[in-house]
């Protein structure tokens, strides 16, 4: 039984199968129709891609199952909501169903696992079968819920069956007894059941949160059969996942958990979610508690589901720890009071401009106060802190690199850094900078290349230590998140350009302060070439690149390289640099070469904004 074949269920196949429901209810009931209860059976067609409103429910093996049936009635057991992977383990022995562990890792790929004719030599006692098993390998996701995509690879895996004695002991039936480990799901099937949610924690030694993306069931838990909010809370509890941990500090005391038998969290006709916590936060109160409260009020934000203004944390004893509200927690953001009507700045004939964007229709471009936005040194990219009082620009030859206010007028000071390369195009990319004020730019000089940060963006610059920066990779341009946490790169090894997540860590021994981007991750394995990028928000990103045998295409990437099939945006065509806000509420806008500046508003085509425009960029 083969991916395509798993594309289309049976209600019931030769005794084997699942059933597929689709949820109707409100909005959702146009198009839905009663349940039949006549007539033959039907194929029915599976999820699209993410469609959560699919339940599809095991169907145990039926009486002397042939070993195909049993191998295909597994690999769709696996894809049900069964409590505990129940009807999964019936088509297991006693012995492989006790040491199967499905929430120790999934194995996503790109389509449902295919399952070959049985290899009989490949069992040389002739004691069972072996089915071999094979797909395109897309990503795992391990124990804590991070997800790690991987280019796409050959996954070869296979299904061994034994006939074991029935449990009336008269006869025979055929079982699995060695199988992959954890879930082996197609793409389709794993954003069914599973979905993206952001755990916060605090960036090391400071005030303010960072989003670590996990993915948890869409509904109950299988295994836990808790409810998504409570998943999600034991998965912030369980602490950060292993790549972002060295970077980031959890105010909860190790080994917090949720009181024993909580499997649901619901808010009270207050609007306050009350979590019972186990002894070993007893003893917290004052700012820990808050600041304890504010990791989970950041958490559940992205639940749409729960309508929480409020948290309130409370102890072993159910005695109340501490409260905090939605207006309290946003004194951690990362990005705080920040204006709601963003607007991006770009470069236009060498000068740093502003464009108010916002509204239906496009203004014109706003002359920028001081140095910069005279043109009297002509720049070729330009980065605007976040509080909009200063600017970054890189002269149009990519030499120097000049920091200025654009709040007041005032003479260009010294450039801050320079490049020694002898081409243009081998000197100092577009500046970006993070949520702490510091500066970051890379020298693509061939003979030293660097990645610089500028403290406070006028301090003595710091070479940023990359042990990855070897072996013929070259940084083209890169984005620092918000937080400061993380860094988005894009970077050529040979002939291929690829989107990386790196982790800044930051350590001062004595006077000396030591920043690293350490342990890059790919973002995008799937694009075959990538062009430029963008933060969205926390824990999203704005690419532009190409899939092998492709077009250009722009797409929202999840920082853990998670994607979905409505993340595509619509088509535009040679774009060179992408910019976009922090928020939800104001447009995209990218640079399309002959188009000049392009915008794109949610609900909206693109629309052209500034033809002599260039290099737009959001604050950040």
């Amino acid at each position: 039984m083969g991916a395509d074949a798993r594309a289309g269920r049976w209600v019931r196949e030769r005794g084997v199968g699942v059933v597929v429901l689709v949820a109707c209810g409100g909005l959702l009931a146009t198009g839905c129709a009663t349940m039949p209860d006549s007539g033959a059976v039907q194929p029915v067609k599976g999820a699209g891609q993410g469609d959560s409103q699919v339940r599809v429910y095991a169907v145990a093996p039926r009486e002397n199952a042939d070993p195909d049936e049993i191998v295909d009635g597994f690999l769709e057991a696996m894809t049900s909501d069964d409590p505990g992977f129940a009807t999964a383990r019936k088509y297991l022995t006693k012995q492989a169903a006790r040491t199967w562990k499905p929430e120790q890792s999934i194995t996503v790929l790109a389509t449902g696992p295919n399952r070959d004719q049985a290899d009989r030599n490949a069992d040389p006692d002739n004691q069972g079968r072996a089915y071999p098993l094979s797909g395109r390998k897309i990503a795992t996701v391990d124990a804590r819920h991070a997800y790690q995509p991987v280019s796409p690879a050959a996954y070869l895996q296979s299904i061994h069956v034994v006939q074991q004695p029935t449990a009336n002991g008269k006869g025979k039936e055929w079982r699995i007894d060695s199988l992959p480990p954890g879930l082996v799901l197609g793409e389709a099937d794993f954003l069914r059941n599973y979905r993206s949610v952001n755990k916060y924690y605090f960036a090391s030694g400071e005030d303010w949160v960072v989003a670590d993306p996990v993915y948890i069931r869409q509904r109950q838990d299988p295994v836990t059969r808790m409810d998504p909010v409570t998943q999600t809370v034991k998965a912030l509890l369980e602490g950060p996942t292993n790549w972002l941990k060295p970077a980031v500090d959890s105010s909860f005391p190790s080994g917090t958990e949720l009181r024993k038998g909580v499997t649901t969290l619901t808010p009270d006709d207050q609007s306050t979610l009350k979590v019972p916590l186990n002894a070993r936060a007893d003893l917290v109160g004052g700012q820990p508690c808050r600041r304890m409260a504010a990791q989970l009020l950041f958490t559940l934000r992205d639940l749409t589901s729960v309508n929480a203004e409020q948290v309130e944390l409370q102890g072993s004893r159910g005695q109340s720890l501490c409260r905090l509200g939605k207006g309290q927690a946003a004194e951690f953001a990362a990005v705080r009071g920040a204006d709601p009507d963003e607007n991006p700045y770009f470069v236009e004939h060498g000068k740093l401009m502003m464009l108010a964007v916002g509204g239906k229709e496009a203004n014109p471009p706003i002359e920028v106060a001081g140095p910069l936005g005279t043109g009297e040194t002509p720049l070729g990219s330009v980065a605007v802190d976040r509080g909009e009082t200063r600017a970054a620009g890189v002269a149009a030859m990519g030499r120097d690199l000049y920091v200025s206010s654009i709040t007041t007028e005032q003479d260009l000071s010294q450039p801050v850094l320079s490049s020694k390369a002898a081409k243009p195009a081998d000197r100092l990319s577009a500046p970006s900078w993070d949520g702490r004020g510091d500066l970051w730019v890379a020298d693509r000089n061939p003979a030293a290349p660097q990645l610089w940060m500028v403290p406070d963006g006028t301090g003595t610059p710091v070479k940023v230590r990359t042990p990855w920066l070897a072996d013929d990779a070259r940084i083209e341009s890169l984005r620092v998140s918000a937080d400061g946490v993380r860094i988005a790169l894009v970077v050529t090894r040979g002939e291929r350009t690829t989107l990386q997540i790196g982790r800044v860590q930051r350590q001062t021994t004595g006077e000396e302060s030591v920043v690293s981007v350490l342990d890059l991750q790919p973002a995008a394995p799937r694009m075959e070439s990538v062009t430029a990028v963008s933060w969205a928000g926390p824990s999203r990103l704005v690419v532009v690149g190409r899939e092998a045998g492709g077009v250009q295409q722009i797409r929202y990437l999840q920082t853990d390289g998670s994607t979905s099939a409505t993340s595509v945006l619509p088509g535009l065509n040679g774009v060179t640099s992408v910019a976009a806000p922090h928020g939800d509420s104001e447009p995209l806008v990218a640079d399309s070469g002959n188009d000049g500046i392009v915008r794109l508003a949610p609900g909206a085509n693109w629309q052209p904004v500034v033809k002599s425009g260039a290099s737009p960029v959001y604050p950040g």
